[in-house]
């Protein structure tokens, strides 16, 4: 194993690939498969579709974003599910790192427009996953049932090239914008994040300024008509 690529395969604080909560999650997900491509597959589904995307808990703290919190909860947002599927992968020994891209995003709910006040979302989370001798980005975020409310194509992962959001929804219209790279880690830069967040967010202040209220009654709100 090449050197630089250890700190991708070591459990970490957030990215909990020692857990057992974790391991028996992806144990289950892959089942009986042994190929590191089609186990990595299994795992994105795994993470995408079983675990909610939830865009107000947004706890930026090393217990908010840890794998195991996102199973406890059953939601995350795309920087814990990332978070979690680095964690899957690493526990059954296959190297990922988290990558962060700043995005205009236009899947949104009243609360969230209300209190962004903008439509850029900083620090947007992906998991970037070592398979057959490269890196391939796969963003686990929006579950399957998320995509049909808002008439998005569900991202799919092939575990050999980059998985990231289409421009586009299904009626042609602007649906993510991808502005700045912003890097990838071994762990969450919480800081870092922090940092950006109370300069470019006006209502975030601490580490736990998520949006009260409850995002899938917003997200059946927001595209009933």
């Amino acid at each position: 194993m090449s050197e630089d690529l250890k700190p991708f395969l070591h459990p970490g604080p957030a990215v909990q690939s020692d857990d057992d909560a974790v391991v028996g999650f992806s144990r289950r997900a892959i089942d009986t498969e042994t190929r590191a491509v089609e186990q990595a597959i299994l795992l994105y589904y795994a993470v995408r579709d079983q675990v909610r995307y939830n865009a107000y808990d947004l706890d930026i703290s090393i217990s908010g974003l840890s794998a195991r919190r996102n199973l406890e909860l059953g939601h995350g947002w795309c920087v814990s599910k990332a978070v979690l599927l680095a964690a899957c992968c690493r526990s059954i020994g296959i190297p990922a790192r988290l990558g962060y891209a700043d995005v205009r995003n236009h899947l949104s709910t009243q609360k969230m427009r209300e209190h962004m006040q903008t439509d850029v979302f900083y620090w947007h989370g992906y998991t970037s996953i070592y398979l057959d001798g490269r890196w391939v980005k796969a963003t686990p975020a929006f579950n399957l049932e998320l995509c049909h409310k808002f008439r998005l194509r569900p991202l799919d992962f092939d575990g050999q090239k980059d998985s990231i959001y289409h421009p586009l929804d299904l009626e042609g219209r602007r649906h993510m914008e991808y502005l700045n790279e912003r890097g990838e880690y071994a762990e969450p830069p919480i800081t870092q994040m922090l940092e950006t967040f109370q300069l470019e967010y006006p209502n975030w202040h601490t580490q736990q300024d998520g949006i009260i209220g409850d995002f899938d009654t917003d997200v059946s709100i927001e595209t009933a008509s």
